[in-house]
This record gives structure tokens, C-alpha cells and sequence, in this order.
């Protein structure tokens, strides 16, 4: 999904992670479906985006493995709403650098423009990306909530992958 180039075969991880993860839209798409919407018209509704453009990124991202379709009942009809993979979970600490940085470096429009990690162990709110500087946990879709002020009064829990979901492969050691 890469923004002008192909970049999924070059020898730096960084650009490999940015062929996925490098795309605004695409990562809107993952917040939304962090934040529980993950179905077509509820991201459309949050993002503003043309259908073409929703189903190109969506379709990208199943593709990449971050998110897989999952079919449900619509009163009648089978239609797909989209879930995370352990892979796209593995992204929160990716969501939660950008916010974090938004939030330092960047004014925010209004005082409701604000976005905060909230560790919901220990209910603090944090400042690093993937631990909690209060208490030191781990950050992960279970234990996390994203307090958007301008979604909502109060933080939300954050979807994770199914538990069906495959196996997460072990990291190399440091």
C-alpha cells in the first residue's frame, strides 16, 4: 500500500513497515477500527472518504494481513465487517507514537481536538508509545483506551484481534 512506490522488497525495515503503514488513509482505517468501526459505512461516516477510496485501503490492508473480513448478518443479508489480526494489532504502538507526537509538536485546532493513551490498568494517561509511564505495563488492545474528546466524554477500549486470530510469531532476541 505503499503512497507512489513499491517499497515491500527493499533491504530497510523502515520502508518495508511504511509500504504498510505509511499511507494517512490507511492508517485512519485503523483507528477506526481500533476504536470498534469496522464496518464499511461506519468508516466512511468517521473519515469522509469516497467509497474508492475506503475500498482500496481496506482491501489493502486485508491484503497486507492488519485486518481480515468477518461476515455478520445485516438483517437479511451477509455483508463483512473488518477486524484486526494479531498483525495489525501489533500496529497500536505505531497509532499510539503518532498521537503521542501530534499531541506534543502539533496545536490542535480546539480544545476538543485532543487525543490521549490512557493505560486502563492503572487508568493513567501516557506519554510513551508502548509502556505506561505511570506503572510500566505494556501496552496492548487489551489494556489500552483512546480518549478522543471530540468522540466522546470518556476514553474507549480499544478493539483487539480475535482470539482465532493466528498466533503472533516470536521476536528475535536483543
Amino acid at each position: 500500500m505503499a503512497l507512489r512506490s513499491d517499497w515491500s522488497q527493499r533491504n530497510c525495515s523502515m520502508a518495508r513497515g511504511l509500504d504498510i503503514l505509511g499511507d494517512p488513509w490507511g492508517m485512519l482505517v485503523l483507528r477506526e477500527v481500533f476504536f470498534g468501526n469496522g464496518r464499511f459505512d461506519a468508516i466512511k461516516s468517521r473519515l469522509g472518504a469516497a467509497d474508492s477510496v475506503l475500498t482500496k485501503r481496506l482491501t489493502a490492508l486485508v491484503d497486507a494481513g492488519m485486518l481480515r473480513r468477518q461476515p455478520y448478518d445485516d438483517g437479511g443479508r451477509t455483508r463483512q465487517e473488518y477486524v484486526l489480526t494479531a498483525k495489525g494489532e501489533d500496529a497500536l504502538p505505531v497509532l499510539n507514537a503518532v498521537v503521542l507526537w501530534a499531541e506534543k509538536h502539533l496545536p490542535a485546532p480546539s480544545e476538543q481536538a485532543h487525543m490521549f493513551v490512557i493505560h486502563t490498568g492503572c487508568g493513567a494517561r501516557t506519554t510513551s508509545a508502548d509502556s505506561c509511564t505511570v506503572c510500566g505495563e505494556r501496552l496492548t488492545a487489551h489494556n489500552t483506551s483512546w480518549h478522543s474528546l471530540t468522540r466522546t466524554p470518556e476514553p474507549v477500549a480499544l478493539a483487539a484481534a480475535p482470539a482465532s486470530a493466528a498466533p503472533r510469531p516470536a521476536l528475535p532476541p536483543t
